[in-house]
């Protein structure tokens, strides 16, 4: 068991991230000192947020240059730290070259990361911020599992650099970092294997494409209607707690499942009808799969026939009692979290009146 000595500073790779944000914000309200790992410590724009944070806090926050592609970079970052947590990987669903945009940053980086760790003395436990599409690719994917649900023990093995890639980006980095973690045994690694994140973020002009879809979903684009894409949720205030006790329990260890609920894109919507759907474009209705089948790849290019038949009408199944039993975590109702979300669009304009 791993015991992280809270006196010593905490490296959080990817800082200004959406899921990082909220795990600086724990940290410095806990009095610790970050160690912010950034691409560029200048831009007083981009940090502007995490400075807010400190300012309010007991902890302290310093910034390293450092980049994902670049070996060798978070060595500065690291230097005493027995905790660090590798966040930085990107999530985007609109990609020109695959190989390039998603699987090299993710592998690459996690390996960076992870063999930095390994040349760090001072380094004991790694937690890396993975995703539950390492775990699974499609909704129907559930049926070939050996309990008829996703949980740690899952693999996703349906995901290519042609179907899904951004999700076999993720499943090539998580195993990339399990493999550099085997070849020591100074440091232990702890993985977080988030549903979709949703909740407002400590930068209110996120760039994740969990901002992309409720903007979406509040701003015209989806009036017609939504499809009834299955999809597993949690809060990213839910996520940040998750990365806080996987680093600080001693006994945590493996991967980490972090959900709220299983839900789909219609219900989402709903959950904003009741305070938001006078004012603001909401859809109120189910596209069939024939149509989201027939019009999806054409209104977008992600939406693959494929992709569709796999995960539209088909519910998520999953389970969440590792992380409930282990790590001690309650989750925040899907409701809540939307309405949060949704409430910050709107205060900053991000998503105006219908």
């Amino acid at each position: 068991m791993t015991q992280i000595d809270r006196e010593k500073p905490v490296m959080v790779s990817g800082a200004t991230g959406y899921v990082a944000g909220w795990i600086v914000k724990k940290l410095l309200d806990e009095g610790l000192t970050v160690h912010a790992a950034v691409r560029d410590p200048g831009n007083a724009e981009k940090l502007k947020y995490l400075n807010a944070l400190a300012e309010k806090s007991e902890g302290t926050i310093k910034y390293f240059k450092s980049d994902l592609l670049d070996e060798g970079s978070y060595a500065e970052a690291m230097e005493g730290c027995e905790l660090v947590y590798h966040t930085a990987s990107p999530f985007t669903m609109e990609v020109k070259d695959a190989q390039k945009e998603l699987i090299e940053p993710a592998m690459l980086g996690t390996r960076n990361v992870l063999e930095q760790a390994s040349k760090t003395e001072s380094v004991k436990r790694v937690v890396v911020t993975s995703s539950y599409v390492a775990i699974f690719g499609d909704n129907v994917d559930v049926k070939d599992t050996p309990r008829g649900v996703f949980d740690e023990e899952v693999w996703n093995t349906t995901s290519s650099i042609d179907h899904m890639p951004y999700a076999y980006s993720k499943v090539l980095a998580e195993k990339e970092g399990w493999r550099v973690c085997g070849e020591q045994n100074r440091w232990d690694m702890v993985t977080i294997n988030p549903a979709f994140v949703i909740g407002p973020g400590i930068n209110p002009f996120g760039s994740s494409e969990s901002f992309s879809l409720i903007k979406m979903m509040g701003d015209g684009t989806l009036k017609t209607g939504a499809p009834r894409y299955g999809v597993g949720v949690v809060d990213v205030r839910d996520v940040a707690e998750a990365h806080y006790k996987a680093g600080f329990m001693p006994e945590a260890k493996g991967r980490y499942m972090v959900v709220s609920e299983g839900t789909d894109f219609v219900e989402m919507t709903k959950a904003l009808l009741p305070k938001y759907g006078d004012d603001y474009a909401i859809p109120r209705r189910a596209l069939p799969k024939w149509l989201v089948w027939l019009v999806g790849p054409l209104v977008d290019k992600m939406m693959t026939r494929k992709l569709i038949s796999k995960n539209v009408n088909v519910p998520w199944l999953g389970d969440n009692r590792k992380s409930k039993e282990e790590l001690g975590l309650t989750y925040r109702p899907m409701a809540e979290s939307m309405c949060d979300f949704f409430e910050q669009l709107v205060e900053y304009e991000v998503i105006k009146k219908a």
